[in-house]
């Protein structure tokens, strides 16, 4: 009996020695097939376990306002956070897919601590502009925008951004066009002031920020490693008190991100 399958043991070591190149293509094929799904199931995972939406930006640019009307569609009379409030927040076209929202205080003092505890978890940052006050706070407003995004947890994350350039329900409100152009030039003005790293008696680089954008181009937003979307709303809206907020581009984007 051993000696009937003695010859077709032989053939079948000969054939694991030298494998047929297309069984060997095939091979190759799955082992590639696999090794993707796995990087898939890995990104989607940390993605999955990062549940939140951060709102920031300066102070009385309407996130707590913002942030209730997504949550009650009621307005309500806000002021200057001190702390952090978060609830979970359901897509209106999908109650199964939801986010946890997160608004975080845009005191100067307070704004970078507390994004230093919730940057870790965030999906995605809504950065809520004042369209009213713009112009003479670019200067802050393109600040604070440069400190998220060369934070390194942020450029490693790459959370999507979306800035939201609220308040367009009054006349001087300035259009997210123009809001987008002001703060590429602001940033790319901050990018070449804080680009050269402090120097050692010795000559070396002691380390700096994270380089924004493409060197030796002008910044623009897509140049980040996230994608980066502008809308235009209101979260007091045209009707004032008594009637709804606009911001049906925010709602549209945050059904995607959930």
């Amino acid at each position: 009996m051993a000696g009937r399958l003695e010859p077709h043991l032989e053939a079948l070591r000969r054939e694991l020695r030298a494998p047929d190149p297309a069984v060997l293509s095939v091979l190759l094929a799955l082992l590639a097939v696999a090794v993707t799904l796995l990087i898939w199931r890995f990104v989607q995972g940390r993605r999955s376990s990062r549940k939140a939406v951060l709102l920031l930006g300066l102070c009385d640019a309407g996130k707590t306002l913002l942030f209730a009307r997504l949550l009650t569609g009621k307005y309500r009379d806000t002021q200057t956070s001190i702390t952090d409030s978060s609830a979970v927040y359901r897509a209106s076209s999908d109650k199964s897919a939801n986010v946890t929202l997160i608004d975080l205080p845009g005191h100067e003092s307070l704004r970078l601590q507390f994004l230093e505890r919730f940057k870790a978890a965030a999906r995605a940052i809504v950065f809520v502009v004042d369209s009213v006050a713009f112009q003479r706070e670019v200067k802050d407003v393109a600040e604070f925008l440069y400190q998220i995004l060369v934070d390194s947890t942020v450029l490693k994350n790459a959370p999507a951004l979306l800035i939201a350039c609220n308040k367009q329900d009054v006349t001087m409100a300035k259009s997210a066009k123009l809001i987008q152009q002001q703060l590429e030039k602001e940033l790319n003005t901050l990018r070449v002031t804080r680009s050269a790293a402090p120097t050692s008696l010795d000559g070396s680089a002691t380390g700096g920020p994270a380089q924004l954008g493409r060197k030796g181009k002008d910044f623009d937003f897509s140049q980040l490693p996230m994608k980066v979307e502008f809308v235009e709303c209101s979260a007091r809206g045209s009707k004032g008190e008594e009637g709804d907020a606009d911001f049906e581009s925010l709602e549209k984007w945050l059904a995607k991100i959930a």
